[in-house]
C-alpha cells in the first residue's frame, strides 16, 4: 500500500485525512508544528506522527530523510498546513502578510522543493497541494489569505508544465467551507495582529467576530476532503485540480462566465 507525508494534522482536514487514510491501509505519516499536537496524534494510534514546522527548512529535510529510512520511498506529500489571515488590506501590516506568506506559501514551497528530488529519483509520486476556493475568487477582508492561495495556484499550474515528461503529478484542493478549527484561528489572528479600533472597517471587524458561522451554507465536514485525498492517493494518475463543496463549483463558475464588476458585487454580497 502506498504511503503519504500530509502536514498540519493537528485538527481539521489534516487530521480526519490521517484518520480516514489510516483506516484504508495508507501508510500515514501525519506532522504538526508543536509537540503537544505530536503527542496528540501518537495518542490516537498515529506511531509515525512527527514534529514539522514547514517554515524551518531542517525539519523538513529530517521528516523525508526519516520516512525514506523506514520506507525507502514517499509515494504522496500533501501540503496542508496554513492558516487565515484577516482584515483589510489596509490594516494588514507588511510583516503580517509576510508572516501568512511564510507558511501558505514559502513552506509550502519549501516542502515541495525537497520532495522533487526524491520523487523525481524513484520516478513518481504525488504533491498534493491545498489551495481553496479562494484561490479562484477574492474575498473582501480575506486579501493576505486570498493572496497565499493565489499564489499556492501559481506555482502549481508552473510546476505542473515542469513535470509535465515525469510520473510526478501535482494536484490542486480547491476547498470551500469546511467544518475545522480554522475561522476560530483566524479571528484570533484578527485580534493579534489587526488595529481593529483604528480602522475604517472597525463595524465590519466587530461583526466578523460576533457572527455566527455555525451554519454557513454550503458548507461540509473534513471527511469530503479526505475521501478526495484517498482517491488521489488510489488514482494511477490524478486529475490536476478538485473542487470540493458545491460552494467551490458555484463560484468557479461565476468566475467564468460573469463580468468582473457583476462578480465583484455577488463577492461583496458573500463577505
Amino acid at each position: 500500500m502506498a504511503n503519504i507525508v500530509i502536514t498540519g494534522c493537528s485538527t481539521g482536514i489534516g487530521l480526519e485525512s490521517a484518520r480516514y487514510l489510516k483506516e484504508r491501509g495508507v501508510t500515514v505519516y501525519p506532522t504538526a508544528r508543536d509537540a503537544e499536537d505530536v503527542r496528540k496524534l501518537k495518542a490516537l494510534g498515529f506511531e509515525n506522527a512527527m514534529q514539522l514546522d514547514v517554515t524551518r527548512p531542517g525539519e523538513i529535510t529530517a521528516v523525508i530523510e526519516t520516512v525514506l529510512e523506514k520506507e525507502g520511498k514517499i509515494d504522496v506529500w500533501f501540503n496542508n498546513a496554513g492558516y487565515g489571515q484577516p482584515g483589510a488590506l489596509e490594516d494588514v501590516r507588511t510583516e503580517v502578510l509576510r508572516e501568512q506568506f511564510e507558511t501558505n506559501v514559502f513552506g509550502l514551497h519549501e516542502c515541495t522543493r525537497q520532495i522533487i528530488p526524491v520523487m523525481r529519483k524513484q520516478g513518481y509520486g504525488k504533491i498534493i497541494q491545498h489551495s481553496s476556493v479562494l484561490g479562484l475568487i477574492s474575498l473582501f477582508g480575506r486579501g493576505a489569505y486570498n493572496a497565499s492561495k493565489y499564489a499556492i495556484e501559481g506555482l502549481t499550474d508552473t510546476l505542473r508544465l515542469e513535470l509535465k515528461d515525469t510520473e510526478i503529478y501535482p494536484v490542486v484542493l480547491n476547498t470551500g467551507p469546511i467544518t475545522s478549527h480554522f475561522r476560530q484561528n483566524a479571528m484570533q489572528k484578527l485580534r493579534e495582529h489587526v488595529a481593529i479600533e483604528h480602522s475604517v472597517f472597525t463595524e465590519k471587524y466587530h461583526k466578523s467576530l460576533e457572527a455566527d458561522k455555525s451554519k454557513v451554507p454550503f458548507n461540509e465536514e473534513a471527511i469530503s476532503v479526505a475521501k478526495v485525498v484517498y482517491k488521489i492517493v488510489l488514482s494511477k494518475k490524478p486529475k490536476p485540480r478538485y473542487y470540493i463543496t458545491k460552494a467551490t463549483w458555484l463560484l468557479g463558475f461565476l468566475k467564468r462566465v460573469l463580468s468582473t464588476t457583476l462578480l465583484d458585487r455577488i463577492l461583496l454580497k458573500i463577505g
